[in-house]
């Protein structure tokens, strides 16, 4: 291990397992924005002060920026930009493509507007085939944002649905999953978005062998896994090491990159995350 480098943290001689300075393009942390907890600018500015070093990206779930004045949603964009963070559009894209191509536009030109750089192409809840993921692609890229498909293996996953309700819906197949990621990365996806429900999130137990499939098919890098769930993520970093892609609520900053840095841990990971520096 080295100690922390670039990183202006208290007690930087103890020693860390490495992590990269942003901007990141591994192991990178993505934050809730408001959507379960309602919170405006003051709060935001807060959660930068402190764990700032540590967010990379900062995403509006479930549209809920549709919900807040646009002054108030630009105003956080410019606080995410301040701190050197993307700000992401969560799932909503599949709403307004009920409204036709027009609205498409439209949804694009005023996120652009409002300080959004990422646009997810959530496809839970709709029946999008990999011809029609790959044009919405190649869509926000020319309109002049980065595209973040998200994918599951759980037909109907996304907002609140029960578990109930999603075991009565059938799984998608792996395969199928890495192929549209593949095809989406080709078509000048920027990361694909990796949805919880069938993996870690109502289930009986968590889907190794998918979260396997899904990093040996498209890599590491090329993904995000949705892990607002403290047990989750840290499955995820003692499985795949501190360089996973990470969403995680905002309160969770600190304890996921306590983890990361192996500065703390529970009986499974205490100690036990490693990374060296790269070679100088």
């Amino acid at each position: 291990m080295s100690n922390a480098i670039d990183f202006d943290v208290s007690m930087n001689f103890v020693p860390r397992a490495w992590r990269p300075a942003k901007p990141r393009t591994i192991g990178m942390t993505e934050i809730r924005a408001p959507y379960y907890s309602t919170f405006g600018t003051r709060h935001l500015q807060d959660v930068f002060d402190v764990a700032g070093q540590w967010v990379d990206g900062i995403k509006w779930a479930g549209g809920s920026f549709s919900l807040v004045p646009a002054e108030q949603v630009k105003a956080m964009s410019d606080i995410a930009h301040d701190n050197g963070s993307y700000v992401s559009s969560g799932g909503w894209i599949e709403t307004v493509l009920r409204y036709g191509d027009d609205a498409v536009d439209q949804y694009l030109k005023e996120a652009k507007e409002v300080g959004f750089d990422v646009i997810e192409i959530s496809t839970g809840f709709i029946m999008l085939p990999t011809s029609g993921l790959e044009r919405l692609v190649e869509k926000v890229v020319k309109a002049g944002l980065k595209a973040k498909p998200e994918l599951g293996i759980q037909i109907g996953s996304g907002g609140d649905s029960g578990e109930a309700e999603l075991a009565a819906e059938s799984a998608k197949d792996i395969g199928d999953l890495v192929d549209r990621g593949k095809r989406a990365l080709d078509a000048g996806a920027s990361i694909i978005m990796i949805e919880s429900e069938g993996i870690t999130e109502n289930v009986d137990e968590r889907n190794t062998a998918a979260a396997a499939s899904i990093i040996n098919g498209l890599g590491l890098e090329n993904v995000m896994f949705e892990a607002a769930d403290g047990p989750v993520f840290e499955w995820y970093i003692k499985n795949y090491g501190n360089e996973c892609n990470l969403f995680v609520d905002h309160s969770q900053i600190l304890q996921l990159e306590g983890l990361r840095q192996n500065i703390w841990g529970n009986k499974s990971t205490w100690g036990r995350v490693i990374n060296p520096a790269p070679v100088k």
